[in-house]
C-alpha cells in the first residue's frame, strides 16, 4: 500500500488509451436515423488510407491530471486499468508528466477485461466519431481506493462510470476533510438524476457542465437557456459553470453572472475540449481566486488542445497561455 502523501489535486475518473485516425476518405451523410442526424461513413469492403495517426492517452481523469501538473499542482490520478500494455502505456504517460498513479486501480483477476480503449475517427472537418470499449473502465471499484491514506486540498472527480457509490463515498470522505470539490461529471453520473446527484452538486465548489446535462438534469428545455441555467445556479451553492458549445459559457458565483465567448481558432480535432476547458478553470481558480482569469484560461487551454491531435497534446503549461487571444468576458450581477 502506497504510504500517505499530500497533494495539491487529485483526479478521479476515466483511463482510456486513444488512437486517433484521420483520413481524407472518411464522408459525412445527412441521415435521420443517426441520433445526431449526420453519420460518418466509408466504403464497405474496402481499403481507407489514413493520413494521420496518433496513439496517447485520454479519458476525463486523466487529461485533467495533465493539466494540473502541467500548471505546476502537486497531482495524483486515480483510474482503473487492466494488466495489459495499453494499461501500463497510461501509467508511464502521466509518470512522464508528473502525475501520481500509485492509486491506480489494476484488476488481474481471471474475469479480467482489457484497459479502456477508444478508436477515434477523425474527418477532414475536424468533427469526429469515437468507438468506445469500455473494458476495465467500468469496473471501478470504491474498496480498491485507499481514502484514508489520502490528503489533498482539492478534489476533481469527473466520470466515474455511473458508480454511485464511489461518487457518493468520495464526495463524503472530501467534505469531512474539508476538502474542496470540483466536479465535471459524465454522462452516466447525469443518468442518475437529480436526487440522486444532490450529494455532489450541493457539496460542489466548482461545478461544471455542458447545457444539454443541465437541461437534463433540471428537466427544463434545452433550448431555454436562461431558465436552465438559473434552476442549477439555485441548487450549486459553489460556481456552476455551464458551457454551451460555440456559444461559450456561462458562470455563476451566486453574486455574479459571467458570460464569454469562444475565439476564432483553427481546430484540428475535437477530442478533450471540455476536458481541458474544465481543468483549466479549477488550475487557474486555484491559483487565483480570480474566476475571469479562470475563464480565460480554461479557454485558451481549450483552444490549444483543440489545435492538435488527441486530448492531451495542446495543454497549457505554467506561464503559457498560447496565442491565443484573451476572451472578452463580461460581467453582471444577479
Amino acid at each position: 500500500m502506497p504510504e500517505t502523501k499530500k497533494f495539491n489535486i487529485i483526479s478521479i475518473g476515466s483511463a482510456t488509451r486513444d488512437v486517433l485516425m484521420k483520413s481524407e476518405q472518411f464522408r459525412i451523410i445527412e441521415d435521420k436515423s443517426f441520433a445526431t442526424g449526420q453519420g460518418e461513413c466509408f466504403a464497405l469492403g474496402s481499403k481507407i488510407e489514413i493520413n494521420e495517426i496518433v496513439f496517447t492517452s485520454g479519458g476525463g481523469g486523466t487529461n485533467a491530471s495533465v493539466t494540473f501538473s502541467r500548471q505546476g499542482l502537486k497531482t495524483a490520478c486515480i483510474g482503473t486499468i487492466g494488466e495489459d500494455r495499453d494499461g501500463e502505456e497510461i501509467i508511464d504517460e502521466l509518470a512522464k508528466e508528473g502525475v501520481n498513479t500509485d492509486y491506480f486501480q489494476r484488476n488481474s483477476e481471471e474475469n479480467a477485461t482489457r484497459t479502456a480503449y477508444s478508436v477515434i475517427l477523425v474527418h477532414p472537418s475536424a468533427e469526429r466519431t469515437i468507438l468506445s470499449y469500455k473494458g476495465e473502465g467500468q469496473h471501478f471499484s470504491v474498496a480498491k481506493i485507499p481514502f484514508d491514506k489520502l490528503e489533498t486540498d482539492w478534489l476533481f472527480l469527473d466520470s466515474l462510470g455511473g458508480h454511485y457509490d464511489l461518487l457518493e463515498t468520495a464526495v463524503k470522505w472530501a467534505r469531512s476533510k474539508d476538502i474542496k470539490i470540483a466536479t465535471n461529471p459524465g454522462g452516466k453520473e447525469i443518468e442518475h438524476g437529480l436526487d440522486k446527484l444532490k450529494i455532489l452538486i450541493e457539496n460542489a465548489d466548482i461545478m461544471i457542465m455542458n447545457q444539454e446535462e443541465a437541461a437534463k438534469i433540471s428537466g427544463i428545455d434545452y433550448k431555454k437557456e436562461e431558465g436552465v441555467f438559473k434552476f442549477m445556479d439555485g441548487l450549486v451553492k459553489g460556481i456552476f459553470i455551464m458551457s454551451k458549445g460555440p456559444d461559450g459559457v456561462a458562470v455563476s458565483d451566486g453574486k455574479n453572472i459571467y458570460r464569454a465567448g469562444i475565439p476564432d481558432s483553427p481546430v484540428v480535432e475535437r477530442t478533450g475540449a471540455g476536458d481541458a476547458f474544465s481543468s483549466g478553470f479549477v488550475a487557474e481558480y486555484i491559483r487565483s481566486g480570480d474566476i475571469e482569469k479562470a475563464i480565460q484560461f480554461a479557454t485558451a487551454n481549450a483552444s490549444s488542445v483543440v489545435a492538435k491531435f488527441g486530448a492531451k497534446a495542446g495543454i497549457l503549461r505554467a506561464g503559457d497561455w498560447g496565442p491565443w487571444p484573451l476572451v472578452k468576458v463580461e460581467q453582471t450581477q444577479l
